[in-house]
């Protein structure tokens, strides 16, 4: 994870930097809210951590900021102010979350956590799509060119996963591993059966077909034509 820390103190901002640094994690520090306002609107970061009372410009105007410029990073809120009345205030200023000083490293580590793993789950795709042929993640719905495609379980895992690599050359070795959770070759053809049945559901009764055969290498799903077989 990619942290921006803005602290003034030195003293607690060197021991977060080193903690959040031994936990595996990169992080940027500034010293101010200029300095802080300058970093996160220029680079990108899975998380910030801003302190409230920072010189030049303070912590809730900072955000306000952000929020106002269209930065939708998650925002952990440090403060020494822990009344309810400030804590809603830095929440409604565009913090996601809101600590209180002093706190245990632990808990500041798993709020953290909480709020890049939200966002992930937030922005994770729903839906898969190469040119008319869709796949709802949601409902496990298929379709190509408006017509509902039946998939069995296994056929739906196969196809998800070549839809997340589509355009891309996928090998035996990886449909083992993904597909089938296998680490090792059963030296059966479990995969070219599987990729038979698929491709007669997708591609047999379309004009162009999308699932090619790249022999000796592996299976590509892509609308251009001139991959392979």
């Amino acid at each position: 994870m990619r942290i921006l820390l803005i602290e003034d103190d030195k003293q607690a901002a060197a021991y977060l930097v080193k903690g959040l640094t031994e936990s595996g994690h990169i992080v940027d520090h500034a010293a101010d809210g200029e300095k802080g306002l300058d970093l996160a609107l220029s680079e990108n970061y899975d998380v910030l951590v801003i302190d409230r009372m920072l010189p030049k410009r303070d912590g809730l105007s900072l955000i306000r900021m952000l929020r106002a410029d269209g930065r939708h990073t998650p925002i952990l809120v440090l403060s020494a102010l822990a009344e309810v009345d400030d804590r809603v205030e830095g929440l409604r200023a565009g913090g996601d979350d809101y600590l209180v000083k002093p706190y245990a490293f632990a808990e500041l580590l798993a709020r953290l956590d909480a709020l890049v793993r939200r966002r992930t789950e937030a922005t994770a795709p729903t839906h898969l799509k190469i040119t008319d042929l869709e796949l709802n993640l949601l409902t496990h719905k298929v379709t190509r060119a408006g017509h509902l495609i039946r998939l069995q379980p296994m056929e739906l895992r196969l196809l998800e996963c070549l839809m997340r690599h589509a355009g891309q050359i996928v090998t035996r070795t990886m449909l083992l591993e993904q597909v089938w959770d296998l680490h090792f070759d059963p030296q059966t053809n479990v995969v070219d059966t599987q990729i038979s049945r698929l491709r007669s559901k997708i591609d047999k009764d379309f004009d162009k077909p999308l699932l090619h055969t790249l022999r000796g290498i592996g299976y590509k799903l892509d609308a251009y034509t001139d991959v392979g077989g």
